[in-house]
């Protein structure tokens, strides 16, 4: 008989001595009006798995635990709608970080999210960004438009699990390129990204750190040939062009001097044209070309968070509420990513987040719900499946 309720179950799958490591490291639990860390970090997960509107059903939906907050791992109270605003407004956000990078190698580690489209031994990111408009009257700090207020999100998603291992928020007014030059990218990786990274200077420095990248390029950027490629014959007709070029514009040049490749591709579902840039000379053009449509995972990743989870409206109006909010969704996705890993059932996201959504204090097997969730317990061993989660 299990007698502790789904969220619990979940919560209790996170690296406590991580946390509390980074609690002393960072002094977050110093001034914390009654509310220390690990309850304010579960009740933000709560906001994100529940979906709540605002603070007080944060607060409201935590106290229908009844007695049960204590598995949870809150000692005392449930927060109230004001303490959640001031720890929100008050506690250092990059705490929230550092730990969603705690859990990211934990998870990962035991998970083994692999990739296997590519024969490529370099890790591959892909990059872009995504507004989220707010209301300029409460988020002032979110300069946009004269009458608009919005946040970027910036993004180096990890291919290997879709999993951000970079996230970073900006007001809307900051271009892609601004903020990519601030990555530090990790040598010998691969970085696909669209049109509006196409800055040379950039790329220079990646290719002088021995990254290499995939970038769509717009079609008035002038180029001269040095060598056309064979296209390859019998397969990838949608290839039309592969050769090597410098760039034509003396002061762009100056930025890019060495050769590129440049690649241009037929998009039949749109009808239209696609040109790409390497620094890589010995990829197939045809795998250059499946490395860019891969791209689009990300677009899939930011439309999953907005649709999912809490992230295009907030419950605090200050930087760095916003923020603690958006890296607990970013641990939320991870743990969700990690019990989709996990259960033999055939999870799409969404499903699985509305299945966790409706039965958060419900008291059920978790390994059973990931693995056969529309059966009883009698029917399989639930003792068995209760035990290998943590395993």
């Amino acid at each position: 008989m299990i007698n502790i309720t789904l969220f619990a179950q979940i919560i209790q799958l996170l690296n406590r001595n991580e946390f509390k490591k980074l609690v002393d490291k960072y002094q977050v639990d110093k001034h914390n009006k009654g509310i220390n860390t690990w309850t304010h970090f579960v009740s933000m997960l709560f906001l994100q798995f529940a979906k709540a509107n605002s603070l007080s059903e944060i607060s409201n939906g935590l106290k229908l635990t009844g007695g049960d907050i204590n598995h949870l791992g809150i000692q005392k109270k449930v927060p109230c709608k004001s303490s959640l605003s001031y720890i929100n407004e008050h506690r250092n956000w990059e705490f929230f970080r550092e730990y969603y990078m705690c859990l990211y190698q934990n998870f990962t580690n035991k998970a083994h999210f692999k990739q296997v489209k590519f024969k490529i031994k370099r890790k591959i990111y892909l990059l872009d960004s995504t507004t989220i408009t707010l209301c300029l009257d409460l988020f002032d700090w979110a300069k946009y438009r004269t009458q608009k207020g919005a946040i970027k999100l910036h993004m180096l998603l990890d291919y290997e699990g879709f999993l951000p291992s970079f996230v970073n928020v900006t007001t809307g007014k900051i271009a892609d390129v601004t903020e990519a030059r601030r990555l530090v990218i990790p040598a010998d990786s691969v970085v696909v990204a669209d049109r509006g990274y196409e800055d040379y200077k950039l790329l220079s420095k990646w290719d002088k750190a021995g990254i290499k990248f995939v970038i769509r390029i717009k079609e008035s950027t002038g180029t001269l040939g040095m060598k056309e490629l064979p296209l390859p014959e019998g397969k990838n007709e949608d290839i039309l062009i592969d050769e090597k070029f410098i760039l034509e514009n003396e002061q762009t040049r100056e930025k890019y001097p060495k050769q590129l490749r440049r690649i241009v591709v037929y998009d039949t579902k749109n009808d239209k044209t696609i040109i790409l840039i390497t620094n890589n000379f010995t990829w197939t053009a045809g795998t250059i070309s499946k490395l860019y449509k891969e791209r689009w995972n990300i677009e899939a990743f930011f439309k999953m968070l907005k649709q999912q989870l809490k992230i295009k409206t907030f419950v605090g109006t200050s930087l760095n509420a916003v923020m603690i909010q958006i890296w607990t969704a970013m641990t939320t996705i991870l743990i969700l990513k990690y019990l989709k890993q996990l259960g033999k059932y055939n999870w799409s996201m969404s499903n699985l987040v509305a299945f966790l959504r409706l039965s958060l204090f419900l008291k059920l097997c978790l390994t059973q719900c990931l693995d056969k969730p529309f059966k009883s317990p009698d029917e399989i061993g639930e003792n068995q499946l209760q035990t290998r989660i943590f395993n």
